[in-house]
Protein backbone atom coordinates (compact mmCIF):
# COMPACT_ATOMS: atom_id res chain seq x y z
CA UNK A 1 0.00 0.00 0.00
CA UNK A 2 1.78 3.39 -0.79
CA UNK A 3 1.19 6.31 1.14
CA UNK A 4 -0.96 9.93 0.58
CA UNK A 5 2.16 11.55 0.34
CA UNK A 6 1.96 15.47 0.21
CA UNK A 7 1.86 16.98 -3.12
CA UNK A 8 5.13 18.29 -4.81
CA UNK A 9 4.34 21.77 -4.22
CA UNK A 10 3.32 21.49 -0.81
CA UNK A 11 6.67 20.01 0.40
CA UNK A 12 8.70 22.72 -1.61
CA UNK A 13 6.42 25.28 0.54
CA UNK A 14 7.60 23.91 3.66
CA UNK A 15 11.23 25.06 5.06
CA UNK A 16 14.15 23.59 5.12
CA UNK A 17 14.89 21.74 8.65
CA UNK A 18 18.36 19.80 7.73
CA UNK A 19 20.00 19.84 4.73
CA UNK A 20 22.82 17.58 4.55
CA UNK A 21 25.79 18.43 1.39
CA UNK A 22 28.07 16.15 -0.30
CA UNK A 23 28.57 14.20 2.92
CA UNK A 24 31.35 11.80 3.15
CA UNK A 25 32.34 8.66 5.81
CA UNK A 26 35.01 6.82 5.61
CA UNK A 27 36.62 3.75 7.59
CA UNK A 28 39.83 2.68 7.72
CA UNK A 29 40.36 -1.08 6.92
CA UNK A 30 43.76 -3.21 6.45
CA UNK A 31 42.87 -3.24 2.65
CA UNK A 32 42.54 0.81 2.86
CA UNK A 33 39.59 3.07 3.33
CA UNK A 34 35.91 2.34 2.71
CA UNK A 35 33.57 5.06 1.93
CA UNK A 36 30.42 3.75 3.65
CA UNK A 37 29.04 7.69 2.85
CA UNK A 38 30.33 8.98 -0.70
CA UNK A 39 29.02 12.06 -1.18
CA UNK A 40 25.57 12.15 0.11
CA UNK A 41 23.16 14.93 -0.02
CA UNK A 42 19.72 15.11 1.72
CA UNK A 43 17.47 17.79 2.37
CA UNK A 44 14.64 17.11 5.00
CA UNK A 45 11.29 19.79 5.42
CA UNK A 46 9.98 20.68 8.53
CA UNK A 47 7.11 18.22 9.42
CA UNK A 48 8.33 15.63 6.71
CA UNK A 49 8.51 11.99 7.09
CA UNK A 50 11.69 11.06 4.76
CA UNK A 51 12.65 7.57 4.11
CA UNK A 52 15.57 5.97 3.54
CA UNK A 53 16.27 2.68 1.40
CA UNK A 54 18.81 0.01 0.46
CA UNK A 55 20.04 -3.48 0.97
CA UNK A 56 22.59 -4.21 3.99
CA UNK A 57 25.40 -2.08 3.80
CA UNK A 58 24.61 0.24 1.16
CA UNK A 59 25.06 3.23 4.08
CA UNK A 60 21.76 3.96 5.83
CA UNK A 61 22.55 3.81 9.59
CA UNK A 62 26.27 5.17 8.53
CA UNK A 63 24.35 8.17 7.23
CA UNK A 64 22.41 8.58 10.40
CA UNK A 65 24.64 8.00 12.60
CA UNK A 66 26.82 10.88 10.79
CA UNK A 67 23.93 13.22 11.11
CA UNK A 68 24.88 13.04 14.99
CA UNK A 69 28.69 12.21 15.04
CA UNK A 70 28.50 8.67 16.55
CA UNK A 71 30.80 7.28 13.90
CA UNK A 72 33.73 5.11 16.10
CA UNK A 73 36.81 6.88 15.58
CA UNK A 74 38.68 5.39 15.09
CA UNK A 75 38.16 3.55 12.31
CA UNK A 76 35.54 5.86 11.16
CA UNK A 77 36.18 9.66 10.37
CA UNK A 78 33.50 12.28 8.86
CA UNK A 79 35.93 13.82 5.75
CA UNK A 80 33.96 16.31 3.97
CA UNK A 81 30.28 17.74 3.41
CA UNK A 82 28.12 20.11 5.67
CA UNK A 83 25.33 19.20 7.77
CA UNK A 84 23.28 22.39 8.45
CA UNK A 85 20.52 22.28 11.09
CA UNK A 86 18.36 25.75 11.05
CA UNK A 87 21.50 27.31 9.39
CA UNK A 88 24.36 25.78 12.10
CA UNK A 89 26.91 23.39 10.54
CA UNK A 90 27.14 20.29 13.03
CA UNK A 91 30.18 19.36 11.74
CA UNK A 92 31.79 22.29 13.39
CA UNK A 93 30.91 21.96 16.87
CA UNK A 94 32.53 21.04 19.33
CA UNK A 95 32.21 17.49 21.47
CA UNK A 96 30.88 19.16 24.22
CA UNK A 97 28.49 21.21 21.86
CA UNK A 98 27.13 18.39 19.79
CA UNK A 99 26.86 15.93 22.94
CA UNK A 100 24.37 18.95 24.58
CA UNK A 101 22.88 18.79 20.71
CA UNK A 102 22.08 14.50 20.61
CA UNK A 103 18.87 14.21 21.78
CA UNK A 104 17.78 17.74 22.51
CA UNK A 105 17.52 18.89 18.87
CA UNK A 106 18.09 15.70 16.64
CA UNK A 107 17.15 12.27 18.79
CA UNK A 108 17.86 8.78 17.20
CA UNK A 109 15.95 5.52 17.75
CA UNK A 110 18.77 2.10 17.11
CA UNK A 111 17.88 -0.77 15.40
CA UNK A 112 18.38 -3.43 17.73
CA UNK A 113 16.64 -2.66 21.09
CA UNK A 114 18.20 -5.58 23.11
CA UNK A 115 21.54 -4.05 22.76
CA UNK A 116 20.84 -0.24 22.81
CA UNK A 117 19.64 -0.90 26.20
CA UNK A 118 21.33 -0.92 29.03
CA UNK A 119 20.85 -4.66 30.75
CA UNK A 120 22.17 -3.58 34.21
CA UNK A 121 19.88 -0.57 34.37
CA UNK A 122 16.16 -0.27 34.80
CA UNK A 123 14.05 0.90 32.27
CA UNK A 124 12.97 4.01 33.90
CA UNK A 125 16.36 5.18 35.43
CA UNK A 126 17.19 4.97 31.35
CA UNK A 127 14.09 7.04 30.29
CA UNK A 128 14.88 9.40 33.24
CA UNK A 129 18.62 9.37 33.00
CA UNK A 130 18.39 12.39 29.95
CA UNK A 131 15.77 14.29 31.45
CA UNK A 132 18.58 14.72 34.92
CA UNK A 133 21.49 15.53 32.48
CA UNK A 134 20.08 17.59 30.05
CA UNK A 135 17.43 19.22 32.13
CA UNK A 136 19.15 19.22 35.68
CA UNK A 137 15.45 18.41 37.13
CA UNK A 138 15.15 16.72 40.35
CA UNK A 139 14.71 13.03 40.58
CA UNK A 140 11.42 13.26 41.79
CA UNK A 141 10.36 15.21 38.39
CA UNK A 142 12.13 13.06 36.08
CA UNK A 143 10.60 9.83 37.12
CA UNK A 144 7.45 11.64 36.29
CA UNK A 145 8.53 12.81 33.11
CA UNK A 146 9.61 9.61 32.75
CA UNK A 147 5.92 7.72 33.58
CA UNK A 148 4.19 10.27 31.19
CA UNK A 149 6.11 9.22 28.56
CA UNK A 150 6.14 5.23 28.85
CA UNK A 151 2.14 5.89 29.04
CA UNK A 152 2.46 8.20 26.06
CA UNK A 153 3.92 5.50 24.33
CA UNK A 154 1.79 2.79 25.27
CA UNK A 155 3.79 0.85 27.99
CA UNK A 156 1.28 -0.35 30.22
CA UNK A 157 1.19 0.50 34.00
CA UNK A 158 4.29 2.04 33.63
CA UNK A 159 4.21 2.89 37.65
CA UNK A 160 4.66 -1.27 37.72
CA UNK A 161 7.22 -1.60 35.07
CA UNK A 162 9.24 1.03 35.90
CA UNK A 163 11.93 -0.85 37.97
CA UNK A 164 11.91 -3.55 35.39
CA UNK A 165 14.57 -4.35 33.51
CA UNK A 166 15.05 -4.87 29.81
CA UNK A 167 14.71 -8.41 29.40
CA UNK A 168 11.33 -7.89 31.37
CA UNK A 169 10.29 -7.04 28.01
CA UNK A 170 8.84 -7.92 24.77
CA UNK A 171 11.04 -6.53 21.44
CA UNK A 172 7.93 -4.42 20.82
CA UNK A 173 7.66 -3.06 24.51
CA UNK A 174 11.97 -2.23 24.44
CA UNK A 175 11.07 -0.71 20.78
CA UNK A 176 8.34 1.56 22.95
CA UNK A 177 10.83 2.55 25.66
CA UNK A 178 13.70 3.26 22.78
CA UNK A 179 10.78 5.79 21.11
CA UNK A 180 10.24 6.83 24.92
CA UNK A 181 14.04 7.93 25.56
CA UNK A 182 14.46 9.44 22.19
CA UNK A 183 11.66 11.47 22.56
CA UNK A 184 12.14 12.55 26.36
CA UNK A 185 13.78 16.27 25.32
CA UNK A 186 11.13 17.21 22.38
CA UNK A 187 13.57 17.14 19.77
CA UNK A 188 12.94 18.41 16.28
CA UNK A 189 14.77 15.51 14.25
CA UNK A 190 14.02 11.69 15.22
CA UNK A 191 16.78 9.26 13.00
CA UNK A 192 14.70 5.73 13.19
CA UNK A 193 17.00 3.34 12.27
CA UNK A 194 15.38 0.05 11.43
CA UNK A 195 12.47 0.73 14.45
CA UNK A 196 10.33 -2.73 13.58
CA UNK A 197 13.69 -5.34 12.51
CA UNK A 198 12.92 -8.80 13.87
CA UNK A 199 9.19 -7.54 15.45
CA UNK A 200 6.64 -9.61 14.08
CA UNK A 201 4.12 -7.92 11.54
CA UNK A 202 1.26 -6.71 14.12
CA UNK A 203 3.84 -5.63 16.40
CA UNK A 204 5.25 -3.55 13.16
CA UNK A 205 2.71 -1.91 12.32
CA UNK A 206 1.87 -0.69 15.79
CA UNK A 207 4.94 0.91 16.17
CA UNK A 208 4.96 2.58 12.64
CA UNK A 209 1.32 4.12 13.48
CA UNK A 210 2.63 5.24 16.83
CA UNK A 211 5.59 6.46 15.44
CA UNK A 212 3.51 9.02 13.16
CA UNK A 213 0.86 9.39 15.50
CA UNK A 214 3.42 11.31 17.15
CA UNK A 215 5.65 12.74 14.36
CA UNK A 216 2.17 14.29 14.09
CA UNK A 217 1.39 15.27 18.07
CA UNK A 218 5.07 16.66 18.35
CA UNK A 219 5.83 17.82 14.92
CA UNK A 220 8.57 16.20 14.79
CA UNK A 221 11.14 15.56 11.38
CA UNK A 222 11.49 12.02 10.45
CA UNK A 223 13.88 10.04 8.78
CA UNK A 224 12.88 6.28 8.63
CA UNK A 225 15.34 3.92 7.70
CA UNK A 226 14.28 1.01 6.19
CA UNK A 227 14.74 -2.10 3.55
CA UNK A 228 11.48 -3.03 3.80
CA UNK A 229 10.08 -1.18 0.88
CA UNK A 230 6.00 -2.15 2.53
CA UNK A 231 7.37 0.26 5.47
CA UNK A 232 8.66 3.26 3.50
CA UNK A 233 5.67 3.27 1.28
CA UNK A 234 2.80 3.42 3.80
CA UNK A 235 4.88 5.85 6.35
CA UNK A 236 7.45 8.67 4.05
CA UNK A 237 6.39 11.67 2.02
CA UNK A 238 9.56 11.31 0.21
CA UNK A 239 12.17 8.64 -0.37
CA UNK A 240 15.86 8.32 -1.22
CA UNK A 241 17.56 4.87 -2.72
CA UNK A 242 20.89 4.22 -1.88
CA UNK A 243 23.45 1.59 -3.22
CA UNK A 244 27.05 1.20 -2.29
CA UNK A 245 26.95 4.41 -0.47
CA UNK A 246 25.73 6.42 -2.61
CA UNK A 247 22.12 7.91 -3.10
CA UNK A 248 20.92 6.80 -6.78
CA UNK A 249 17.61 8.37 -7.23
CA UNK A 250 15.34 10.88 -4.51
CA UNK A 251 11.60 11.68 -5.35
CA UNK A 252 8.15 12.03 -3.54
CA UNK A 253 7.21 8.55 -2.83
CA UNK A 254 4.24 7.48 -5.53
CA UNK A 255 6.42 8.52 -8.67
CA UNK A 256 9.41 6.68 -7.22
CA UNK A 257 6.85 3.56 -6.12
CA UNK A 258 4.92 3.87 -9.36
CA UNK A 259 7.61 4.92 -12.23
CA UNK A 260 11.27 4.09 -11.06
CA UNK A 261 14.11 6.07 -12.77
CA UNK A 262 17.03 4.03 -11.43
CA UNK A 263 18.11 0.24 -12.75
CA UNK A 264 18.19 -0.47 -8.94
CA UNK A 265 15.01 0.91 -7.71
CA UNK A 266 13.35 -0.96 -10.45
CA UNK A 267 15.02 -4.31 -9.05
CA UNK A 268 14.70 -3.52 -5.46
CA UNK A 269 10.55 -3.41 -6.07
CA UNK A 270 10.68 -6.80 -8.38
CA UNK A 271 12.02 -8.41 -5.60
CA UNK A 272 8.90 -7.86 -3.13
CA UNK A 273 6.45 -10.74 -3.22
CA UNK A 274 3.19 -9.57 -4.61
CA UNK A 275 0.42 -11.51 -3.07
CA UNK A 276 0.25 -14.77 -3.08
CA UNK A 277 -0.25 -15.70 -6.35
CA UNK A 278 1.59 -18.71 -7.59
CA UNK A 279 1.84 -17.40 -10.81
CA UNK A 280 4.68 -14.36 -9.77
CA UNK A 281 8.42 -14.96 -9.69
CA UNK A 282 10.18 -12.95 -7.27
CA UNK A 283 12.78 -11.59 -9.04
CA UNK A 284 16.09 -11.39 -6.87
CA UNK A 285 19.08 -9.21 -7.63
CA UNK A 286 22.10 -10.59 -9.34
CA UNK A 287 26.05 -10.58 -8.14
CA UNK A 288 26.49 -8.65 -4.72
CA UNK A 289 26.98 -5.77 -3.65
CA UNK A 290 30.80 -3.99 -4.16
CA UNK A 291 33.62 -4.03 -1.65
CA UNK A 292 33.83 -0.18 -0.79
CA UNK A 293 37.55 -0.33 -0.44
CA UNK A 294 37.54 -0.70 -4.05
CA UNK A 295 33.99 0.43 -5.66
CA UNK A 296 33.73 -0.54 -9.90
CA UNK A 297 34.65 2.84 -11.77
CA UNK A 298 31.71 4.56 -12.93
CA UNK A 299 27.89 3.63 -11.74
CA UNK A 300 28.72 0.86 -8.90
CA UNK A 301 25.09 -0.83 -10.11
CA UNK A 302 26.50 -1.63 -13.59
CA UNK A 303 27.96 -4.83 -12.81
CA UNK A 304 24.90 -6.04 -11.90
CA UNK A 305 22.74 -4.40 -14.12
CA UNK A 306 20.38 -5.62 -16.41
CA UNK A 307 20.32 -1.86 -18.54
CA UNK A 308 24.23 -1.56 -18.38
CA UNK A 309 25.75 0.25 -21.52
CA UNK A 310 29.55 1.09 -21.91
CA UNK A 311 29.43 4.66 -20.55
CA UNK A 312 27.85 3.17 -16.95
CA UNK A 313 31.53 1.69 -17.06
CA UNK A 314 32.96 4.98 -17.31
CA UNK A 315 30.90 7.95 -16.51
CA UNK A 316 30.76 9.61 -13.06
CA UNK A 317 28.09 9.58 -10.53
CA UNK A 318 25.98 12.53 -10.30
CA UNK A 319 21.94 12.75 -9.82
CA UNK A 320 19.83 14.83 -11.68
CA UNK A 321 16.39 16.18 -11.86
CA UNK A 322 14.29 14.19 -14.62
CA UNK A 323 10.72 15.01 -13.06
CA UNK A 324 9.37 17.63 -10.72
CA UNK A 325 11.43 16.92 -7.45
CA UNK A 326 12.52 13.23 -8.63
CA UNK A 327 16.58 12.52 -9.30
CA UNK A 328 18.08 9.90 -10.64
CA UNK A 329 22.07 8.92 -11.01
CA UNK A 330 20.95 6.69 -13.89
CA UNK A 331 22.26 8.05 -17.73
CA UNK A 332 20.84 5.33 -19.18
CA UNK A 333 18.07 7.82 -20.95
CA UNK A 334 16.40 4.62 -22.59
CA UNK A 335 16.04 3.17 -19.08
CA UNK A 336 14.43 6.68 -18.00
CA UNK A 337 11.96 6.90 -20.79
CA UNK A 338 10.71 3.64 -21.06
Amino acid sequence: MICSAPAPKLIKQMSIILDIQGLSTVFESKNGPVKAVDDVSITLFRGEQFGLVGESGSGKSATCRSIIQLIPSPPGKIVSGSILFEGHDLLKMSRREIRAFRGAEISMIFQDPMTSLNPVMSIGYQVAESLREHKKISRRNAREEALRLLRLVGVYDPEKRFSDYPHNFSGGMRQRVLIAMALALKPKILLADEPTTALDVTIQDQILKLIASLQKEFDISVILVSHDLGVIAQTCHRIAVMYAGQIVEVGHTIPVFNKPLHPYTQALMQSIPQGVRRTHTISAIKGAPPYLAKPPEGCRFHPRCSYVQDACRNSTYALREIENGHFTACINEGFIQR
